[in-house]
């Protein structure tokens, strides 16, 4: 076959795939659809995944998809890593993957992964691959166009749950029915934001939106995979669901870390840093705001005490649970600084003693042990008690002022 006649064939291959795809979407097909007749067509291997390699849909062979994670480009949830395989491709010992970006719009919406596992994916079938890649991203507005009203709409009616104003039950069990969802079973409310990027700015603002979008589809993707009737909801600024807590799990713990480790996989792909806070168990509809409420505090307290990226239980918090529990925080710190007097005020001063104060009683008060925490002489650590008691009062010898003294320290580090 001469040059010319091999140039004919990959061009008719290509408007043959293109055309078989166009009427695809036509007739209403989905992302597996395209995946299996590029596959096809092509006789490769083919994956569409969201912007950071999560799977979407496949076309591939259980040893194509080995390969692929010999090579390193599928993490432990079974994530492909597209930041590892660009659009030159990447070797697979005799084989080839590439990964194409799917945009519409000058918008990144998806990535199509080819893979061969002997020879090389040439200009033609990147070509092919191309056109397939640009019928997906119809696809894809298609069902984000949809998916945005559904979503906005679930997402409203939950809200109302959780403000108790959702209306009577026989609308609540409607609209529950209709939605697919079931808060008939013991549920945790968990929430979930993305933790703060650095820098604000115009275009920051709407990257952190579409951030936000693609965050929220995680979520809304490894959740289905955990049971049937699961509700996720985007809130703007925090993604909410619902999950279940069954009898070998009772507390909802164990699926709560299950679905966090999913949605946060190796951190790859551009993935965005998250903080959680998760309810006590709720098995009632009237119960939902006070469990929304519980994971909202949990999250907030677990920032201040974990840093970004921590995952707090409310029924874990310990003391902080009844903090959480007071409506005035003005109250708590003027509780604090009633207890702590001059050691409430900020200044390195100030802190130096709170965090000498903490390791004492830490040590419940043992002068020795606390030195050798604190690196310092027995007699030094014994002036700064000295000194600490003129100030608080008899700390060494009452145990319900240590008992103060203690909470105040924790209201502080929640201020």
């Amino acid at each position: 076959m001469t040059t010319r006649d091999r140039a004919s064939a990959a061009l008719a291959r290509i408007d043959a795939l293109h055309s078989a795809l166009t009427e695809l979407v036509l007739e209403g097909g989905d992302l597996d659809r395209i995946a299996a007749e590029a596959a096809r067509v092509l006789d490769l291997g083919v994956l569409i995944t969201s912007t950071d390699g999560r799977e979407r849909a496949a076309a591939l062979t259980d040893d194509l998809r080995e390969t692929l994670s010999a090579a390193g480009l599928l993490d432990h949830t079974g994530r492909v890593r597209v930041e590892r395989a660009g659009a030159d491709g990447v070797s697979l010992g005799a084989g080839e993957a590439r990964v194409l970006r799917v945009v519409a719009g000058g918008t990144d919406l998806a990535r199509l992964v080819a893979c061969r596992a002997t020879g090389t994916i040439d200009q033609d079938d990147v070509h092919a691959l191309e056109r397939a890649a640009a019928v997906a991203a119809l696809l894809v507005t298609r069902e984000q166009a949809v998916s945005a009203v559904e979503t906005k709409y679930q997402g409203d009616f939950l809200r109302d749950l959780f403000l108790g104003r959702a209306g009577d039950s026989a609308y609540v069990t409607g609209h529950l029915a209709s939605f697919g969802w079931d808060l008939t079973r013991p549920l945790v409310v968990v929430c979930a934001e993305i933790d703060p990027a650095p820098a604000d700015t115009t275009g920051e603002s709407a990257q952190h939106r579409q951030w936000q979008e693609r965050f929220a589809r995680a979520w809304r993707q490894v959740t289905r995979d955990v049971a049937e009737g699961v509700p996720t909801a985007d809130f703007s600024s925090e993604v909410v669901c619902l999950l279940p807590a069954v009898q070998r799990d009772p507390l909802g713990h164990d699926v709560v870390r299950r679905v966090v480790t999913a949605v946060a996989g190796d951190r790859g792909g551009g993935r965005r840093p998250f903080t959680v806070g998760v309810s006590r168990v709720t098995a009632s509809l009237e119960g939902l705001p006070s469990a929304y409420a519980q994971s909202r505090r949990a999250l907030a307290i677990g920032k201040k005490l974990h840093g970004s990226g921590s995952t707090t239980f409310f029924d874990q918090l310990g003391v902080h649970r009844l903090f959480a529990l007071v409506p005035d925080a003005a109250e708590l710190r003027e509780f604090a600084r009633d207890v702590l007097g001059p050691l409430a005020e900020p200044g390195v001063e100030a802190a130096k003693a709170r965090e000498t104060l903490q390791v004492l009683l830490d040590t419940n008060f043992n002068v020795a042990e606390a030195a050798r925490a604190q690196f310092v002489h027995y007699n030094t650590l014994r002036y700064r008690v000295t000194k600490l008691e003129k100030q608080l009062g008899p700390l060494s010898t009452d145990p319900h002022l240590r008992l103060d003294v203690a909470v105040a320290l924790r209201v502080l580090d929640l201020s």
